[in-house]
């Protein structure tokens, strides 16, 4: 096996200290191993919040820091049919049901029950819509009303069955089907959504290892009841430390001074940037097989 790993970020801001620490793992992963391939993808569904000049901001800043990557760039917005082919099936499945609501009627929801799910960041989707006869999500289907595409998770996990995945951190971990809830699979406004796009984007390009930041481990879940429902393959997973700020929290785009661009401003060559994430990296490079997993 050739191990294949992926860099993913959204041109919608300039790289942070985070972004780097995710692209080095990732490149180290697939430079430890003979012919491995490190890839670059734009995950750029979110069209309303891309900006075209952080296509080529993303490249230049990955090329600065000495992290090249291997084959074209993909972009997720050449990828939409293969979105699309992905939802007929599980709609053909019936794995997916239209959910009408908007965020003022889910908060509303919540507010009136007594104990409203919970998922890793705050309350999690109500089923509302799942609870509706056939008849009336029909009529309001017919009557043109926008919708997003949510995926039933108690169906999804009575057909896929029991299900785990391995995290070179973690060890092996039990699927919790219920972990995020019936999440949107495609939103209103852009026909997909992160959880389906990754899914279907890893297995186009091969990715033998997703390494990502371990705020993106309850998605795991998800994601892997999508590739066994899918038929797609498994890959390894390495949910990583995140790179925190001085009060410690997670790093956003919106943090101009840990951006990778105030940085190289600044006079900070990519040896200063790494250093910034030494330790961290050290702890995320420790766990990686040295050859071919």
């Amino acid at each position: 096996m050739i191990v294949r790993t992926r860099f993913a970020p959204s041109p919608t801001g300039s790289l942070h200290l985070g972004h780097v620490l995710a692209a080095r793992v990732a490149h180290d992963l697939a430079r430890r191993s003979p012919g491995g391939r490190f890839l670059l993808r734009h995950e750029d569904i979110d069209a309303p919040r891309v900006r075209d000049a952080c296509y080529q901001e993303i490249e230049t800043d990955l090329a600065w820091l000495g992290l090249h990557w291997d084959q074209t760039p993909l972009r997720q917005t050449t990828r939409t049919s293969a979105y699309d082919a992905a939802l007929a099936r599980l709609k053909n499945n019936g794995l997916l049901y239209p959910c009408f609501c908007t965020r003022r009627e889910i908060q509303a929801e919540w507010a009136g029950m007594a104990a409203a799910p919970q998922g890793p960041e705050g309350p999690a989707y109500p089923g509302t819509c799942r609870k509706l006869t056939p008849a009336l999500r029909q009529e309001k289907l017919n009557s043109g009303l926008p919708h997003a595409w949510r995926f039933d998770s108690q169906m999804a996990a009575a057909l896929a069955g029991p299900l785990s995945f391995r995290d070179l951190r973690f060890g092996i971990i039990p699927v919790n089907p219920n972990r995020l809830g019936d999440v949107v699979l495609a939103r209103k406004d852009i026909g997909t959504a992160y959880h389906l796009a990754v899914v279907v984007d890893d297995a186009f390009q091969q990715v033998t290892h997703v390494t990502r930041g371990e705020d993106l481990l309850p998605a795991t879940h998800v994601h892997s009841l999508l590739q066994a429902l899918l038929g797609l393959p498994q890959p390894v997973y390495l949910h990583h430390p995140l790179v925190l700020d001085e009060f410690g929290k997670r790093l956003a785009k919106r943090c101009n001074p840990l951006s990778l661009a105030t940085l190289r401003q600044s006079g900070k060559t990519p040896a200063d940037v790494f250093a910034l994430i030494a330790q961290t990296l050290q702890n995320c490079l420790s766990v990686l097989p040295m050859e071919r997993d």
